[in-house]
């Protein structure tokens, strides 16, 4: 079975620890808001993600990271073999909308990842306006794939979005694994 780390970073209170135990369907901490401290690590295992019958699936390491950056000492190890990064954010706060360039810049660019290894998710708090249409992101946020999630109205649509992800990542590491077998062989 594949094994593949994807963390979930952004802005404090953006809600990654709700997403993380929405896909991971973890009932874990549902309730009031409580900061994670450091890094919490759900489990989640998605067989024939592929939409085969061949193949054993993929276990995601789902690494939920504190948006506190009094954490940033440890951010080296939490980056240290991941497969992707999601970055998630408030979009209806304008502080969130220029940190994330920073979450962006640490996760995504000072690491080997591919831009399509990174989703980017402006995440609807519950009884929010939700405006999903006037959202401009600078460069080179723009360039990344953008979800809303908002988890009352919509919270099939934003499973079926995570699990594409999840398929993306899955392709690009077959593929990695791939040419280091064919560069080991040639």
């Amino acid at each position: 079975m594949l094994r593949a780390k994807v963390l979930l970073v952004g802005p404090r209170e953006s809600g990654k620890s709700v997403l993380a135990n929405f896909v991971s369907e973890s009932t874990e901490g549902i309730g009031s808001y409580s900061p994670t401290q450091g890094v919490r690590i759900l489990e989640y295992e998605k067989p024939n993600l592929n939409g085969n019958n061949k193949g054993a699936g993929c276990r995601f390491e789902l690494w939920d990271c504190s948006g506190d950056q009094k954490f940033e000492t440890c951010w080296p190890a939490l980056m240290k073999d991941s497969h992707g990064v999601i970055i998630i954010f408030n979009p209806e706060l304008p502080s969130h909308l220029k940190e994330i360039e920073m979450w962006y810049s640490c996760f995504v660019q000072q690491q080997p990842l591919l831009d399509s290894q990174c989703l980017l998710v402006a995440h609807h708090k519950p009884g929010s306006a939700g405006d999903t249409e006037n959202l401009s992101l600078a460069y080179p946020l723009n360039k990344l794939k953008l979800i809303h999630s908002n988890l009352e109205e919509d919270p099939e649509d934003v499973r079926m979005e995570f699990i594409k992800y999840f398929r993306s990542i899955i392709t690009i590491m077959n593929e990695s694994r791939e040419r280091e077998e064919m560069s080991i062989i040639s």
